[in-house]
């Protein structure tokens, strides 16, 4: 089964993509990528999902907006629950100007048989899609007080909070189930599949990552907003794809869902420690409105 994580860019500018595949029981990053042209992205989901292949497609955009004004009740929701962490989402309805192409690109990925699954039945193959906010999801997943502000502020501090969530996605993701493996010895050692691959048949981990991790590590090179900005992009993918694995391993049983198919909705994995108390399924992680 894959797991693809789509940031979207709402009215222009580059998307981050990432794929996820689970082997062998963990989690293993096939690609981390960046595209701007719609049409680029579904070239790029069609060459990691084969037709009828089943993946999981979690999108960071408002793909379901049935109302003309205002707040849809998943954006109200992230208020509700998690403006205490500064996670509140930016209200989504139909007059705004990127309503058409959000919208647009969730029917899209309809009409290619990734349907809505704001219910699912964990673990079960099939080709689904989910809205995601990468926000909360990282104050569960991290058990953080507040967000990370990455996406406004200082270079210098916009930079400090990336490398906070590349430490926390590498360091915590490998402990959560299912586990993310993004060691370069695990990913080499385990037992692909030999297709889809790109570009000489080389899967594109390893340079991905480590430009990331280049731009990160590497102090003595200048700041500058566009490689900050490419960095959010995929890691902010990286983490919507996993919310998507998240999400279809355990379902209602360890994520709460906000909102609904008619009203729009919003996964997030539940908070840990809840998670820690609930193993025996005694309690459903799901908010009433």
């Amino acid at each position: 089964m894959k797991f693809l994580g789509i940031d979207l860019g709402w009215s222009s500018g580059a998307s981050g993509l990432c794929c996820l595949e689970l082997i062998n029981g963990q989690l293993q990053l096939l690609d981390l990528d960046r595209k701007e042209p719609i049409a680029d992205i579904h070239d790029w989901i069609e060459t990691w999902v084969q037709p009828q292949e089943p993946a999981i497609i979690a999108v960071d955009a408002p793909t379901l907006i049935p109302n003309a004004m205002g707040m849809r009740l998943p954006d109200k929701l992230t208020h509700k629950y998690f403006g205490k962490y500064h996670a509140g989402c930016y209200p989504a309805n139909l007059s705004l100007p990127f309503a058409q192409r959000t919208v647009d690109f969730g029917l899209a990925l309809e009409a290619r048989g990734f349907n809505h699954a704001p219910e699912i039945t964990p673990q079960m193959p099939g080709r689904y899609q989910i809205e995601v906010f990468p926000h909360p999801a990282i104050v569960h997943l991290f058990q953080l007080d507040r967000i990370l502000k990455y996406k406004k502020g200082k270079l210098a501090e916009r930079y400090l909070e990336l490398l906070k969530l590349h430490q926390h996605i590498v360091e915590i993701l490998s402990t959560i189930e299912p586990a993310l493996i993004l060691s370069q010895e695990s990913h080499q050692s385990s037992e692909i599949p030999p297709t889809p691959l790109k570009k000489g048949g080389k899967i594109p981990f390893i340079t991905s990552h480590k430009r990331i991790q280049s731009v990160l590590n590497d102090r003595h090179a200048p700041l500058t907003l566009a490689a900050l900005k490419a960095v959010e992009d995929q890691l902010d993918s990286l983490i919507c794809a996993y919310v998507a694995a998240h999400w279809w391993y355990w379902g209602l049983e360890r994520n709460w869902v906000l909102g609904d198919r008619t009203s729009g909705y919003i996964v997030v994995p539940a908070p840990l420690p809840v998670q820690a108390a609930n193993l025996d399924g005694a309690g459903v992680l799901r908010p009433e409105n």
